[in-house]
């Protein structure tokens, strides 16, 4: 019996490995920084093919078009002949009489040189992107490197990495050779390929066992300030108490977190966070941090990667079950997927004892502000079923704003409605129930089907006023509903560059104040011509020192109102950036501070809906 079967098993393997789209990735030969990728076809259905690179992947929401990357690109039939191709556009490339097609070459190009590029103005965010650095690091976004054709998705990849012997790859994948020199990954079809990220470096990573999953930590710092073992309490203690947040929402046996800590010497990547797959996430911080803020902020970030498990990755439309890489097609409901998991991120560390109420109060006051920099009646479900287009793209980062306060407010509603017996996480567990990874729902039937598994007709009117209508959504009342009040307090005028002063960044290469494109400017800077994107150096000639900031805020605190003012700022002009001085007069800007803050004798309905807020219990 036992022979038997494993002679079926190598049997059904050959039979795979045969259909199966041969893809090899080669760190080894590096050739002017770019990495040679060769993919084998099996035998074409079709005499005309397309062969695709991603335009945009799921989780990213943004046109990043991936085939703008590869150079060199060859198309060779079964004999080894080159077969003509037409580019088609950045991504696409089509063959006519291509039933003898073989196989395709091309060299990837990383990413990150083009985010470290200051003339570059389209850099793809880089939890998504990809960097190769010759004994350094390779950061493989498969998406990044290998492409599909038209009609072939569904077909098996099999992915071999060549890789310098003492190379370590971190990754959710299982390695199917013994060999040092090579991996060998299969994978069921294109969109498993591309939920599978690597980063291969020399080792240092970590594997424990939290909640009954094995998790994998590999850290790639370049100046060797840290190590996975550093973090590893951390991580543990955060995914235990997320796995029992989650319950049997969660059923992951194996999570792999790959920690890229970029360099703080020479050009800097900016596109600091993570992206969500399936059994992994890709994170990128810089190395500058301390411990403390990498800690605090693996917290926030991988938590809320690591809830993608449940939504969208477990639980979504047909739109990113059925998606669309060449022409993709966008949901409505980025409120759910980023705004409901951003909530569930801050809510799992109340409820798990992570933070206490005063702290999850004041993230909840902060996402109330930040807000307020975007478009309030903007529908959310017409901001993201055309979040690619530039009319709605700039209200995309609403979603961790909004879209989390939204989640919250409806949690507020199902558990007023049910008397405490349910609230959003349970509205979330009985959706992935009735729907679940292989069973995508109707996008325009969302709402129908949250009322079903709720039994709430009322959460429909809540949806059509606030989420797919034009209705502010009103927090305070919510919030009053679980003994919290709002008070207003008048604060001085003061003078600054945007509108809330604690959005300000700090650049350490430039020593310069940077600000989130998001961000409100403030009268003052709206009358000189200050850009978002600039850079602050200095205010009446007093540059910024970090280690004294003070001096520099203290100063700013004793400009008047019509007081000559004269900013100087890095501002990008093309491929070089410009030392450029803005003269004005000084507007200084009456400011109302919203602040949330328990009630010190709420009611008895008010302290019952609050207690079950805040524990999740009934």
């Amino acid at each position: 019996m036992k022979k038997t079967a494993l002679t079926l098993g190598i049997l059904a393997q050959v039979l795979v490995n045969a259909q199966s789209i041969k893809t090899n990735i080669d760190l080894v030969n590096i050739k002017d920084d770019k990495v040679a990728v060769s993919m084998e076809f099996p035998k074409m259905k079709s005499s005309t093919v397309k062969f695709h690179f991603p335009k945009t992947v799921p989780g990213t929401y943004s046109v990043d078009d991936y085939g703008r990357f590869i150079e060199g690109i060859q198309f060779f039939d079964n004999k080894g002949k080159e077969l003509a191709y037409t580019k088609v556009d950045n991504n696409t490339y089509s063959l006519k009489n291509a039933q003898t097609l073989s196989k395709v070459t091309y060299f990837v190009n990383d990413s990150f040189d083009e985010e470290m590029d200051s003339s570059k103005h389209k850099a793809v965010f880089s939890p998504s992107g990809t960097d190769i650095e010759e004994g350094k690091v390779y950061l493989i976004n498969t998406h990044g490197f290998i492409g599909y054709i038209d009609n072939m998705q569904d077909v098996p990849y099999q992915l071999v990495i060549q890789k310098p012997n003492d190379f370590y790859g971190t990754t959710a994948l299982v390695d199917q050779d013994q060999s040092d020199a090579t991996d060998t990954y299969t994978l069921a079809n294109y969109a498993k390929l591309t939920d599978s990220p690597l980063m291969y470096t020399k080792p240092d990573y970590i594997t424990f066992n939290a909640g009954g999953m094995e998790l994998v930590l590999g850290v790639y710092s370049p100046t060797g300030k840290y190590k996975a073992a550093d973090f590893k309490d951390n991580l543990e203690k955060m995914v235990i108490a997320q796995k029992k947040f989650l319950g049997d929402m969660n059923t992951n046996k194996k999570y792999a977190i790959m920690l890229y800590l970029s360099s703080q010497e020479g050009p800097m990547i900016k596109g600091f966070g993570a992206l969500e797959h399936h059994e992994s996430t890709s994170v990128v911080l810089p190395e500058f941090m301390s411990k403390e803020d990498i800690d605090n902020t693996l917290v926030d970030v991988v938590s809320h990667e690591f809830f993608h498990t449940v939504n969208p990755l477990k639980t979504h439309s047909e739109e990113i079950h059925y998606f669309d890489y060449a022409n993709p097609k966008m949901s409505q409901h980025l409120w759910m997927y980023e705004g409901g998991t951003e909530y569930f991120a801050n809510l799992f560390q109340i409820q798990e004892g992570l933070i206490d109420k005063n702290d999850f109060l004041k993230r909840i006051n902060e996402k109330i502000t930040n807000s307020k920099n975007y478009d309030d009646t903007m529908p959310f479900t017409v901001m993201s079923k055309n979040v690619l287009l530039d009319e709605y793209k700039d209200q995309y980062r609403n979603v961790y704003e909004k879209g989390a306060l939204l989640a919250m407010c409806m949690d507020i509603e199902l558990r007023k409605l049910s008397n405490g017996e349910i609230g959003y996480r349970d509205m979330i567990r009985k959706l992935s129930q009735r729907f679940g990874e292989n069973k995508p729902f109707k996008d325009d039937k969302l709402i129908d089907e949250l009322v079903t598994v709720t039994g709430y007709s009322q959460i429909k009117d809540f949806y059509n006023q606030y989420i797919a209508g034009s209705q502010p959504t009103p927090y305070a009342e919510y919030l009053k509903q679980v003994g919290v009040e709002v008070i207003k307090q008048e604060t001085p005028p003061i003078f600054w560059f945007i509108k809330d002063p604690n959005q300000t960044g700090y650049n350490e290469k430039n020593n310069s104040f940077v600000f989130d494109e998001s961000s409100a400017l403030s009268p003052f800077s709206k009358s000189v011509g200050f850009k978002i994107t600039d850079e602050i150096v200095a205010l009446d000639g007093k540059g910024i020192d970090i280690k004294n900031v003070q001096s520099f805020i203290d100063y700013a605190k004793t400009i008047k109102d019509g007081q000559n003012v004269t900013l100087t700022v890095l501002r990008k002009n093309g491929d070089k950036t410009d030392k450029i001085d803005l003269k004005g007069k000084a507007v200084l800007d009456n400011l109302t501070m919203e602040t949330l803050q328990f009630k010190a004798n709420p009611s008895p309905a008010e302290q019952k809906l609050q207690d079950q807020w805040l524990t999740g219990k009934k």
